[in-house]
C-alpha cells in the first residue's frame, strides 16, 4: 500500500496541488474519445447531406404527381382511343406502367372530388374549441396514426398496382382489382383527412395568441430524441431511422406551406402578414433540424457508428434512382421512394390540390394563362431537379462502387464478393449470441501465420470483430425497402 511519512494537513494539500499523471500512459483510450468527439462534430454536416439528397428525392416524387402524372395519364387514354383505328396487336390494350398511371390518376380524380365534401374551416373551428392539453395529445395521436397509415397504405397501393397487371396465365388468388381500387381510394381520402386535421392543428398553434400549443408541439420533437437515444442501433435500422426523418421533414414542409396558404387567404393574401408568420415558421424548422442533429449524433455515439454511414445511405437511395431509370426497372421511382421512406405522395397531393383550390379563386383568360405559366414553371422544376438529381445519383454510385449490381438487377448479389471460407467466417464471427444473416465480405486479409503469439491472435481477431460488427454490404441496405412503424426497431 501506499506510505506516507508525517502525514499532515499541509503536506496533504501540498500534494494535491503538486501531484502529476502521464496521459500517454493510457493513450489509446483518450484517442478513442478525441475520435468520438470529431464524429459528432462531423455528423451534422453528414447527416445534412444525406437529409438534403433525400428531401430533393422527396420534392421529385412529389412534383411528379403535378406534371408528369397528368401526362402520362392523357397518352394512356389518347391510346386506349385509338386503338379501334390502329387496331388491336400484342396481347397488352396498356403497358403495366400505364395501368398503373390511369389508376392513380383516378384515385387523385375520385379523392379530390370526396374531399369537397370535407369542410376546412368548420374543421378548423371545431379544434380550436378543444383545449390545450386535449390538442397536445390529439397531435401525438395523429403523427401515430400517420405513420400507421403510410406503413399499410403502401402495401394497398402495391396490391392494387399487381392484381391490374398481373399476366393473365397465371392462377389468379386476389379479390378482384375492384375491390382493391376501392381499398386504394378510401385509403387515400382517409390519409388525406388525416393530414388534414394536423395542418388544422398546426394552424390553431400558430394563430393561438399565447403560443403555448406551440412549444408544447415543439417540445414534443425534444421528447423524441429520449425515446431513441438510448436504444441499441445497428446500421440497418439507423437506415429505416434516417428514411423516416427525411420523410418526416418534408411532410412537415408541405403542413407549413398549407398552413401558410389558409392564413395568406384569411389575410386577403397581405405581403406584412408572412412577416408575422416567419418567427413560427422559423422555429418549428429549426426544432426539427437540431432534433435530428441531436438524436444522430448521440445514437452514433452510443452505438460506435461513424460518420461514413450516411455516405453509404445516399449511395443506397442514389441506386434506388438510377436503377429504377433502367429500360426493364422493377417500379416506378416514386414507389420505391414511398418504400423506402413511407412517403407516399397521393394524400398530400390531394390535400395541397384541395387547399390551393379553395385558397386560390382562378377567374377570367389571365388567371387560366397564369396557371397554364405555373404548370410550365412546374414541369421545369421537375425536370431540372430530375436531371441534377440523376447526375449526383450516378456519381455516389460510382464512388460507392455499385456500378455492377446495377445490371444484376437491385436483389441480386454483388458479383466481386466472395463467400469467406470456413476459417474466416469463424475469425469474422460476432461475439455476441444472437446469430446474424451471412454477409459475403470480399476477403481482403490472409490467415495470421503461425508465428505469431496467442495474445497477437486474439487481439487482431477482436480488432476484425469490431470493424465488422458495423460494416454491412451494401446489398443488406439495398433489401430494407419497407417502411417500419418505429424506425429503432431492433431486428
Amino acid at each position: 500500500g501506499l506510505r506516507f511519512g508525517n502525514p499532515s494537513l499541509t503536506r496533504f494539500i501540498c500534494t494535491e496541488l503538486t501531484r502529476g499523471y502521464f496521459l500517454e500512459h493510457n493513450e489509446a483510450k483518450y484517442t478513442e474519445r478525441r475520435e468520438k468527439v470529431y464524429t459528432c462534430m462531423r455528423i451534422p454536416k453528414e447527416l445534412e447531406k444525406l437529409m438534403i439528397f433525400g428531401f430533393f428525392l422527396c420534392v421529385d416524387a412529389f412534383l411528379y404527381v403535378f406534371t408528369l402524372l397528368p401526362l402520362r395519364v392523357l397518352l394512356a387514354l389518347l391510346r386506349l382511343l385509338t386503338l379501334p383505328c390502329c387496331g388491336f396487336s400484342g396481347s397488352r390494350l396498356l403497358q403495366p406502367a400505364q395501368v398503373c398511371d390511369m389508376l392513380r390518376g383516378l384515385i387523385l380524380v375520385l379523392c379530390f372530388s370526396m374531399m369537397h365534401y370535407v369542410d376546412y374551416s368548420m374543421m378548423y373551428h371545431l379544434i380550436r374549441g378543444q383545449s390545450v392539453i386535449k390538442l397536445y395529445i390529439i397531435y401525438n395521436m395523429l403523427e401515430v396514426a400517420d405513420r400507421l397509415f403510410s406503413s399499410f397504405g403502401q402495401d394497398i397501393l402495391d396490391a392494387l398496382y399487381w392484381t391490374a397487371t398481373e399476366p393473365k396465365e397465371r392462377k389468379r388468388d386476389s379479390i378482384g382489382v375492384i375491390p382493391h381500387f376501392f381499398m386504394a381510394v378510401f385509403y387515400v381520402f382517409l390519409h388525406a383527412i388525416l393530414i388534414m386535421v394536423q395542418a388544422s392543428t398546426l394552424n390553431v398553434a400558430f394563430n393561438s395568441h399565447n403560443k403555448s400549443l406551440l412549444t408544447i408541439m415543439m417540445s414534443n420533437n425534444f421528447v423524441e430524441i429520449k425515446g431513441s437515444v438510448f436504444k441499441k442501433f445497428e446500421k440497418n435500422n439507423l437506415f429505416q431511422m434516417s428514411n423516416s426523418d427525411i420523410k418526416e421533414r418534408f411532410t412537415s414542409y408541405v403542413l407549413l406551406l398549407i398552413v401558410c396558404l389558409r392564413n395568406m387567404e384569411q389575410f386577403s393574401w397581405n405581403p406584412d402578414h408572412l412577416w408575422v408568420l416567419f418567427p413560427d415558421v422559423f422555429m418549428v424548422v429549426t426544432s426539427e433540424v437540431a432534433v435530428d442533429i441531436i438524436k444522430h449524433a448521440f445514437i452514433t455515439k452510443f452505438n460506435d457508428i461513424t460518420a461514413d454511414v450516411y455516405s453509404e445511405y445516399r449511395a443506397s437511395l442514389a441506386f434506388d434512382l438510377v436503377s429504377s431509370r433502367q429500360k426493364n426497372a422493377c417500379t416506378d421511382y416514386s414507389d420505391s421512394v414511398a418504400r423506402r421512406m413511407g412517403f407516399i405522395p397521393l394524400p398530400l397531393a390531394v390535400l395541397l390540390i384541395r387547399v390551393v383550390m379553395s385558397s386560390i379563386k382562378v377567374q377570367g383568360a389571365l388567371s387560366y394563362t397564369c396557371v397554364f405559366l405555373f404548370y410550365l414553371g412546374l414541369v421545369t422544376l421537375k425536370v431540372l431537379n430530375s436531371i441534377v438529381l440523376l447526375g449526383k445519383s450516378c456519381v455516389y454510385v460510382k464512388r460507392a462502387n455499385m456500378e455492377d449490381k446495377l445490371f444484376e438487377g437491385p436483389s441480386a448479389a454483388p458479383s466481386t464478393a466472395k463467400s469467406p471460407s470456413k476459417a474466416d467466417q469463424a475469425r469474422y464471427r460476432k461475439p455476441s449470441g444472437k446469430t446474424n444473416t451471412t454477409h459475403h465480405f470480399p476477403v481482403t486479409q490472409a490467415e495470421p501465420p503461425s508465428s505469431l503469439s496467442q495474445e497477437e491472435e486474439e487481439e487482431e481477431e477482436a480488432q476484425g470483430a469490431s470493424e465488422l460488427k458495423h460494416r454491412t454490404s451494401n446489398k443488406d441496405l439495398l433489401e430494407i425497402d419497407r417502411f417500419t412503424i418505429c424506425g429503432n426497431r431492433i431486428d
